[in-house]
């Protein structure tokens, strides 16, 4: 029986999962992915952990082992059962869910948790960018969520009960120059989640969108002094707060979840922009992001 529950750290011995199943996070190294490990932890799920980064994978399945067994409230009685399962596989793999999907049969994780977390950046012209880096960002955004979500929706439809967590992007709604391709490759995994949530309803089966703005991690390349100013004028958040959101969403089977007031006034308003103003914004700021 799938179990309802709220983040912020209010958990108990109802939506406590007691390590019986798995949550399984891509892109689990550092920055959010690691977050979100810590925080499934101490909600009572095994975890499979899935990088490139096999130091950083490593880094982050000691952090989580740790936090675990240093609990000291009720839940310490159960954290023997605790596991943690790490893969090091390259996402943008063309058989990359099927290798991932097969370590989980192998090492016996009984999925009920996917987060599609792994995820590259670019600020540059379309016709400039490497054809390999282009064809990587497709199938790393696109490919294989999509991939993984077929390997494990029929096995949690099976149990009767799963959550998905796939990551779009406020960039959705930005074709713009620059980041057109990864603005389109989330655009994709916006609708390609809407439509698997329609297709899961009545199974147990829940599908939510996290479309983030700036995040403040390692992914945009910004130095710590604008990453700072970003947050204290709102254009970023924490890590800690967008996936403390993401979950919140995840957990309560909500559609989609887009954290920070800023994203949602700037919406509307992007949605106008013509494209001669894009243009002559981009000829601007271009020059300015190849400095980082």
């Amino acid at each position: 029986m799938c179990l309802w529950c709220c983040m912020s750290m209010k958990i108990n011995e109802k939506n406590f999962r007691s390590y019986s199943s798995f949550a399984l996070v891509t892109g689990a190294a550092s920055g959010m992915g690691r977050m979100y490990a810590m925080n499934l932890a101490l909600l009572g799920y095994n975890l499979m952990l899935v990088d490139i980064n096999a130091s950083g994978l490593a880094d982050t399945a000691a952090a989580v082992r740790d936090e675990v067994s240093s609990m000291s409230d009720w839940r310490k009685e159960k954290s023997g059962l605790f596991r943690v399962v790490t893969c090091v596989q390259d996402l943008s793999a063309p058989d990359a869910a099927s290798a991932v999907a097969a370590r989980a049969d192998a090492e016996g994780c009984d999925v009920e948790v996917l987060i599609n977390n792994a995820g590259m950046f670019f600020f540059r012209e379309t016709a400039e960018v490497p054809p390999a880096c282009l064809s990587r960002m497709v199938m790393l955004h696109n490919h294989t969520p999509l991939m993984l979500c077929r390997e494990f929706v029929p096995r949690m439809r099976r149990r009767g009960c799963g959550y998905i967590l796939n990551i779009s992007s406020l960039a959705a709604w930005m074709p713009w120059p620059g980041v057109g391709m990864y603005g389109n490759t989330k655009r994709f995994i916006k609708g390609f989640s809407r439509s698997l949530r329609i297709e899961c309803r009545g199974t147990g089966v829940s599908v939510t969108t996290a479309c983030f703005g700036a995040v403040d991690t390692a992914l945009f390349g910004l130095p710590p002094f604008y990453r700072r100013l970003a947050r204290r004028l709102g254009v970023m958040v924490s890590v800690e707060r967008a996936v403390d959101s993401a979950l919140k969403a995840v957990f309560r089977r909500r559609h989609n979840t887009m954290p920070g007031l800023v994203n949602h006034i700037f919406l509307p308003v992007m949605l106008l922009l013509p494209d001669p103003f894009l243009h002559f914004l981009y000829e601007k700021l271009r020059f300015a992001w190849t400095k980082f």
